[in-house]
């Protein structure tokens, strides 16, 4: 069983940063890409960001590149997503999710087979 637990949430102003952790049980953790998915309320949950296995490989929402970061270390069994330049429309609940390969570049929920519980970003005006 694969557990993916994020944390790293919180609230921040415009213009701020943070960063979301996910740390993950299971051994097979550096076969799989890893992926970031956010929710806002009334809206249908939406890509943020992936990586392959093997760090080589990212991708980006458009809305988000150039200010985000996704990493990994493979070590510790935890992916990352540094978060700068923050705006409000980037307040949701986010989500890390286990890609269902090791290349995984998708931005579709089907991709990814195990997802987290989610940490609350909130970014005031």
């Amino acid at each position: 069983q694969v557990q993916l637990v994020e944390s790293g949430g919180g609230l921040v102003q415009a213009g701020g940063s943070l960063r979301l952790s996910c740390a993950a049980s299971g051994r097979t953790f550096s076969s799989y890409a890893m992926g970031w998915f956010r929710q806002a309320p009334g809206k249908e949950r939406e890509f943020v960001a992936a990586i392959s296995w093997s760090v080589g490989n990212t991708y980006y929402a458009d809305s988000v590149k150039g200010r985000f970061t996704i990493s990994r270390d493979n070590a510790k069994n935890t992916v990352y997503l540094q978060m700068n330049s923050l705006k409000p429309e980037d307040t949701a609940v986010y989500y890390c999710a286990r890609g269902n390969a090791p290349v995984v570049h998708s931005s579709r929920t089907g991709d990814y087979d195990y997802w987290g519980q989610g940490t609350q970003v909130t970014v005031s005006s």
